[in-house]
Order: structure tokens, then sequence, then C-alpha cells
């Protein structure tokens, strides 16, 4: 095939590519926002550290055809991490206010069909410190007398941080340290949570009696300024002592008020009491007020521990506890053992026969349980014995044991529980004994083994029990054992044998299983019956919705399958065309039960039968849709994003104009693409430029390419392409070109960095420095700026221009430096010039130096030019000449003088082959900037005809 390309509009060369410009793809993580710094490990593995609070800026560049995806994800870090649970679908990942549970290794993975996917990482390193904790303690042998006189005592000072912190003793304002100092020792003890410093004084003397600070850094790593506390010790320290106005064990009736004090007995420092409860927090309407905790009419549900805890980090928190106990009792229920030796279930004259009775109460153990036979109380003999506490049945549990059960025996039988001499209600439950007395029998109702309703209806679920006495019914799941009830519990008691289900759904469809429990009724082993459920549901199809694209003139199968439904059959299959109904599609000699899809033949698309078809599939209980967009629509473009140096900028006029790329989607699904309309719009813009791109053939993976001039530095815009074919318009790809600094190697043609890119031209921040250069512009400084230094515009004097100055206010100290690294240039010529713009304007400028790093034997720079103090509120340019020896870069070196008003700005770095001009700019051309008297130099309007390439391919 032969490929020419045919230039109209402008006689500018370009080139035209074939085909095969899909490539998988490929990804770099980058960092933006407030990094600390980015350093390799001893395992070359990269490490970015942030200061925990600020914000967490990362991002997934990538490459490939067409435009990978990115998907974020996140490892290791703690457990409850939110974000370990979800991923991020963006190249950018922002996490605000980042928290050191936030840190870990987090992924980003680039996919984009063609190829395997690309996974890169960056760990994340967070740095933190915590205000330190200082406790006192003494040797444990140290018990007797004052509690510090000639004693060892040990100041223990922890701290959570990251990096690890370093610790510094002070006594007053004395460093400590046990090679001043005999009578101290400082070490790190083994097994401690966090870092711990401990401070070691060694049989007290009169000195130690001081006050001592203990100051945790992490030398400013991040900008984390240090921390301290400070403890006063004296010969009156000592731990906090407890002691309770109540026994440990408070049993109380409903409805008292209670109040509990906390007494403090010792302490120095003086201790700080508090109160919790457990389990959950202390009841709605206690009050906790110093050492006195009061809860207002006490209820069942106060009962509980009740903890007093006093601390003065001396020693050991003081802690005791009371165990609140509020009388109540609830649950009575009674268990009828036919035959105590079970070997029989029924009831039997001359076989033992056992009653129990119990109660659930507080406190257990106070309960008394009283029998009654018709009415009166039951006499012990010896065929009639009361026992408490049988092992085979639950705590504190009564039992009536008849021995040879008689006809005599027969009778109704009381039990009843109370607490004697507590106003707390008696309970009371009764059994009858008698010849009708048998064990229960469970079955489901006819016709009710299986239920059937509809998905959010309400279900009744029902078994039948006869016997005297009739058990309750316990319900369960059966084929999902590890299942729970609807109730969220495992097994529900109910006291009808029915089980009501409110809005059901289709996850409670299965086997439920009844049976009877073994209290209120014989104690024997539980009969059992079940009952299936059956939720019917609407159908679920698929596709729910597609594209379908085909040439003029061809046929299209449309095909809408059943995936899941109750009942699993179609009961009808209804086709619309735009929403007018269509005749039913010739029938399928098939079994009613078999037919899981329905089809739709058409003989040919045309612009008539292009729209929307929509099939609505019932299973009689609803319905679902599928819906089919049919067309012969050009597929959308996909643009090109790996362009190498796309931007070109031009010196005179400071306009710049850009490569676009792209491929067509799919070309051969549908007729050929005829030409492309273009439309340019600059941002925040109304007017757009619309041009037509004819075109004879498209391939599919052929790379198409026009280029756009005259645009605006440093603007950007929105660039629509739609395709045509003889069908119509297709689908509109949109993307924004962005202006971006180009990176060259240094020639005899013009060089220069504008700054107007995030890129900066491949200059980068040393990390070996105190700081970094910052990139702004009028519209993007801070409001609340120091005055009286910086520039307020770039040397254009338009707000939108940037240039990159140093910020010197806090925390910048006197001599900290900022360096900016240009790229790797190849040396190929002998002498350079480097030109650029500099402003020094306020009365603390430090210096601004420029100087060459060689890298032909190793790292080594060198000055080439430098200038200190105020220089006044204009942009004045400089040439400084070069020669380097070999492959060099360039570094712009400011240095903070010794105040805040010393902001140093750079503006329009140019770097030319040859020697520099032998005079430096006419000073009458200095830019002055607005406000001095001297009007600063306008951006010439860049916005004027824009040149278009179009591309012809013939074979």
């Amino acid at each position: 095939m032969e490929v020419t390309c045919l230039l109209l509009l402008a006689l500018i060369p370009f080139h035209c590519q074939g085909q095969g410009v899909y490539a998988p793809a490929q990804a770099q993580i980058v960092h933006a926002g407030q990094a600390c710094v980015v350093k390799e490990d001893n395992i070359s593995e990269r490490v970015y550290t942030i200061r925990e609070g600020d914000t967490l800026v990362l991002q997934c560049l990538v490459t490939g055809h067409p435009r990978p995806q990115v998907r974020w994800t996140k490892t290791a870090g703690s457990a409850s991490d939110k974000f370990q649970e979800t991923s991020v679908f963006n190249e950018t990942l922002r996490i605000e206010r980042i928290a050191r549970t936030q840190g870990g290794r987090y992924y980003c993975k680039a996919e984009n069909g063609v190829g395997v996917p690309a996974i890169k990482s960056i760990r994340v390193d967070v740095q933190y410190l915590d205000e330190p904790v200082l406790t006192v303690h003494q040797t444990v042998s140290d018990v007797r007398g004052n509690f510090y006189q000639e004693k060892t005592v040990f100041l223990r000072c922890t701290v959570n941080s990251n990096p690890p912190a370093r610790f510094i003793w002070k006594r007053g304002s004395d460093t400590l340290s046990h090679s001043q100092d005999n009578g101290v020792d400082i070490y790190e003890p083994l097994y401690t949570q966090g870092e711990t410093k401990v401070l070691k004084l060694k049989n007290l003397r009169p000195q130690d009696y001081a006050s001592y600070t203990c100051q945790v850094s992490v030398r400013n790593v991040c900008g984390i300024p240090d921390k301290a506390i400070t403890f006063r010790l004296t010969n009156t320290t000592a731990p906090p002592a407890l002691k309770l106005s109540v026994n440990e064990t408070l049993v109380v009736n409903p409805g008292e008020n209670v109040t509990v004090q906390c007494l403090l007995t010792g302490g120095d420092p003086l201790p700080q009491l508090q109160w919790s409860h457990g389990p959950g927090p202390l009841p709605l309407g206690a009050l906790a007020q110093g050492g006195t905790l009061s809860i207002p009419s006490v209820q069942a549900l106060d009962s509980g521990y009740y903890n007093c805890t006093a601390t003065n980090n001396v020693g050991n928190p003081a802690k005791k506890t009371v165990n609140l106990l509020v009388r109540s009792m609830k649950n009575a229920t009674f268990q009828i053992t036919p035959d105590v030796i079970k070997e029989s279930e029924n009831i039997q004259l001359g076989q033992d026969l056992k009653l129990s009775c119990h109660v659930d109460a507080v406190p257990q153990e106070k309960v008394t349980y009283q029998w009654f036979k018709n009415g009166k109380p039951a006499r012990m003999s010896k065929r009639l014995l009361v026992t408490r506490n049988d092992p085979e049945l639950p705590a504190v549990t009564s039992s009536l044991e008849l021995i040879d059960l008689h006809f005599s025996d027969y009778g109704t039988y009381l039990c009843v529980a109370s607490f004697p001499g507590a106003p707390v209600p008696d309970l009371s439950v009764e059994v009858n004994i008698s010849s009708e007395t048998v064990p229960p029998t469970i079955s489901v109702p006819k016709g009710r083994a299986v239920v059937t309703v509809r998905e959010g209806s309400p279900a009744e679920l029902q078994c039948e029990v006869r016997g005297k006495p009739r058990p309750p019914v316990l319900w369960s799941r059966v084929d999902k054992e590890a299942a729970l009830l609807p109730s969220g519990l495992p097994l529900e008691e109910t006291p009808d044998g029915k089980l009501r289900l409110e809005r059901v759904n289709r996850d409670m469809s299965g086997t439920y299983r009844c049976q009877t429990a073994r209290y209120n009724g014989f104690n024997v082993r539980p009969r059992e019956a079940q009952v299936q459920l059956n939720v019917q549901f609407p159908p679920e199809v698929e596709p729910s919705s597609q594209d379908v694209r085909q040439a003029l003139g061809r046929p299209v199968l449309l095909r809408c399958s059943l995936l899941r439904g109750s009942p699993q059959r179609i009961a009808s299959a209804v086709w619309r065309f735009k929403g007018q109904l269509l005749p039913p599609p010739p029938a399928v000699p098939v079994a009613a039960e078999a037919l899981d899809h329905s089809e739709l033949h058409l003989d040919a698309v045309t612009r008539d039968s292009s729209g929307s078809y929509e099939c609505s599939i019932s299973n009689d209980v609803g319905s679902a849709i599928c819906l089919f967009q049919v067309s012969a629509k050009a597929y959308s473009p996909e643009f090109y994003f790996d362009t190498p140096n796309p931007t070109r900028s031009h010196k005179l006029s400071k306009n710049y104009s850009y490569v676009l790329q792209w491929t067509q989607r799919e070309p051969d699904a549908v007729d050929p693409v005829l030409n492309y309309r273009l439309s340019v719009r600059q941002l925040n813009q109304h007017n757009a430029m619309v041009k037509a791109i004819p075109v004879r053939r498209v391939d599919k993976g052929q790379l198409l390419e026009y280029i756009l001039t005259d645009l605006r530095v440093p603007h950007s815009y929105e660039v629509r392409l739609t395709p045509y074919t003889t069908f119509g318009a297709g689908d509109m790809a949109s993307r924004i070109i962005h202006y971006t600094e180009p990176i060259n190697s240094p020639s005899l043609s013009d060089n220069t960095c504008h700054f107007e890119d995030e890129k900066i031209c491949g200059y980068t921040q040393d990390l070996t420095d105190n700081f970094d250069w910052t990139r702004q512009n009028a519209l993007t400084q801070n409001p609340k700026r120091s005055p009286n230094t910086g520039p307020p515009t770039d040397i254009s004097g338009t707000p939108e221009g940037y240039y990159m100055f140093i910020e010197t206010s806090r925390p910048r100290e006197l001599g900290d430096r900022a360096r900016l690294v240009s790229p790797l240039y190849n040396a190929s010529a002998k002498f350079y010039c480097v030109s650029f713009f500099y402003h020094m304007y306020g009365k603390h400028i430090g210096s601004l130096n420029l100087l060459v790093r060689s890298r032909n034997k190793g790292a080594l720079d060198t000055h080439a030019w430098s200038l200190s103090g105020n220089k006044g509120n204009v942009w004045q340019q400089v040439h400084v000449p070069i020669n380097p020896s070999g492959p060099f870069q360039i570094i712009f070196e400011g240095v903070r003088g010794s105040g805040y008003l010393g902001d140093i700005a750079i503006d329009d770095v140019t770097l030319k082959k040859g020697e520099c001009p032998r005079k430096q700019m006419d000073p009458n051309k200095v830019v002055v900037m607005p406000g001095s008297g001297v009007p600063c130099q306008p951006r010439p309007q860049l916005w004027g005809p824009m040149a278009i390439f179009l591309l012809a391919l013939q074979r």
C-alpha cells in the first residue's frame, strides 16, 4: 500500500503514520502536593515521605493506545482503612489530611485491553510525632516508709512517632547525661510499646528533687517541631491510692437511687479520677462528678461493673471496681422429665418423674423456689423430694422429684420464684400432670409444606404442635447452616408455631426447620419438621443495554437472554421500535421450559430502521428490558496521547502549535469514514473554530494527525472531533490540550522555558537542599503573602503567566538553599549562553546563584554567576557564558537572606549554543512591575488563523 500525505492550508512538513500504533499500557508514578521527600531506601524501593495531616497527591502517568484506564489500590497499613475496601479510578490519587494508618504501599494499575496491564507501586511513609507521656516509678522492693527518700526512681518517657524520635532529658535547663552525672542513668528498656527512654535516678540526692523535662524530636523532618513534657519531682511525690464508700459487690432494688464515692487516700501530684462502666458506657442519666458516681432510679439494665481509676503518672494507676447488681427476675420456665433414667419418653405410673423450674435472675444465687400442689404447699416425703442445682440443668434450678409415680400424684403443680424481702414481683410457672400429659408431636399443615410468595410480599411459615403441654417452636435455616434468620438470629422462638416474615427477598428462599423446645414442655428429644420457602422474583436479562453498529444495508440479529428469575422461564417477549409495538418474531420450535431468549432479525440497517429497540421479557412475576441502540454511526476517534513532544513554541509571537494524533475505533464496523469535523475552542471562551477534514480510507490502528497553530501561550483548548460516513455524523470525541514547555537538547534554535507547564521543561527539585522552588502566577499567589517582596506577575505582565520563585517566610532560616536542576544536556558545542530574567526585590534578599553541574567525571558543580541584595521591583535579564566539558546541567540556587522579605524569582530561561551577546540588555528595556511608573511589556495577541493539515491516504 502506498501512503501519501496531502498538505492543505499550510506548507509545514508532518509525518503520516501507518498501522499498528495500538500498544499495551505502561505506567509511572510521580508525586505532587506536600511531600517532604521522595527517597530510595536500601532495597531501591521508592518511598514517599509525607507529614500526617498534609495532602497526599500521587499521579499515575500512563502511555499506551487506546488511552489506558487507571485504578488505584492499597495494601498494608491499617486493616480498618476504608481505602483498602475500595478503588479509585482516576489518574490522580488525592487524600486530604492523610493519617498514619493510611501509610503503606499504593498500586497504580493501568490497562487498555492491549497486552497485560501495567502495575506500579510506591510506598507512602507518613511522618508524625505525638505528645510524649511521662510516668514515674520506683523499684518494686522499695515500698516502705517515705516513698522517695533514699530510693531509686525511674522517669519513663514514651512517645509514638515516625521516624523514631530522639530523646533529650533535662533537669531544669541543664541537659542530663550519665557521663556527666554518676547519679543518673539513661537507657532504652526492652519490650515496651512505642519509643521509650528511661531516666534512672539512683539513690535520690537533694539535688534530684527538681523539674525534669523530656524533649522528643524527629529532627524537624517534614517540618515537625519538637515536643516536650515536664514533671516536678518532690519528696512528697507518691502514686495514687483509693478506697470505696461501698462494698465491692452492691445489690440494690430497681428504682433506687445509687451513689458510690471513690475517695482518694494518697497521691502527689493530685490524681485525676474517672468512672467507666463495662460493658458499654455509663447509663443514661448517670452523673460522674469527681469521685462521686450517681445513678438515679436504677434499672436492671444498669447492672454491671463500674470502675473508678485514679492517675497522676506516678506509679501504676489505682483502680477500684464495684459490681452493681440490680435485683430482677425474668423468663420462668419448666421441664417435665418423664423418666429420670431416660428409658421412656412417656409418663407412666410406677416410674420416677421430675419437674424442674428455673428463672433468670440477678443475683441468681439469691432466688428461692417454693412448690405447690393443687394450691397447697408440697410436703417433703420419701416419695417427694425437692432438690436444687441439678447438674443436668442450668444453675440455680429447683427440681421436684416424684418417686414411683402413683395415681394420687396427678394434679396441678405450681413453682413460685421470689427474692425474700425485696420489692421484686414473684414469678411462677404451672404444670399439670395427668394421664393426658403426653410428649409433643410436630407436623406441617396440609398444603403448607411449600410456601410460594413474590419478592417484597409477607410470608408465613407454619408448623402445628400437638401434645400436653404444647412447647414453643424454634425455627432455623436448614440449607444454609451459616446463614441467620431474617431477624438476624440463628434461632427464633414462636409460641404459636408460626414464623412471620416481612418483605421477603430472593435470598430468603430455602428450607426452614421447625422443632419443639425442651423447655415449657417435655425434656425429651426435640421433634422437628421442614417447610420450603420459594420466593418468586422478576427476570434478569442481558444485555441490559447494547450499542449495535453495522454498515448500511447489512443484516443485524438482536438477542435478549433470560439470565435468572423465578420462575425460570419466559412467559412472554414483546419487541418495540422507538416505542411502537412490533409484530412478534417467528416462533421457535422449542419446549416452553427451555425457551431462555428472544430474537429479532433485521434484514438490513437503513436510516429508517436505525434507532432504539426494546425487548420486554416477562415470567408472570415481573418483566425486564433489553435495550438495543442500532445505527450505522461511526465509532468515536481514539485520541493518541503518546505523541512525543507535541507542543512547539514560537519565540516571536509567544504562540504555540500542537500536534494532535488519533486512530479510528473499529473503522470496519460501519461504512468508511469520509471526513472529520474538527472544532477547537479556547477554554472559558464561547467561539469555536470549525473545519472539515476529508479522508479517503482509514484502517484500524492507523495513526492520523494534524497540527493546530497560532494557539496562545499558556492557554488550554477543547478539541472535538466527529467522524462522518454516508450515514451521517458518528460519535464525537473530545479532549483538552494544554500548553507544555518543549524539552529539547540545546540547539542553535531558541530553547526558552517559560515555566507555563507543570512539567517545567524537565527541571527538577534538588533532593539535597533545604526547600523547593515554587511555580506560580498572579492567579495562584497566596493572597496573604508577604508584601514588598517578590513579583506580582511574570515577565509578560499577564496574570496567567507563570514563573519560579523561592518563598522565604517561616519556617525558612538564614542560609537555607533551594536548588532547581535542569535536564541533562549533551555538550555538542564549546560555548553556550544561559539567558534568563530575575526579580530580586525586598530588604532581606539573599543570593541567586547559577551553577553548572558537569557529568563527564562524576557530578561537579561550579559557580558561573552570582548576585546578592535588593535589586528593585523590576525584572532584569542577564546573559551568562558557560563552557561545559561534557554532559551538563544548569542549577538555579536561591539562598535565603536574613528575613522573610527576600523572595527571589526567575523566568524565561534560554540556553543557546555559542557565545553570549557582548552587551547586556539595554537598561531602558528593563521590565518594571505595575505601580513603579513604567508600564509592563504586554503579551502579544496570540490567536490568529489556525493552520490544519488534512491527511489523505490513497493506495
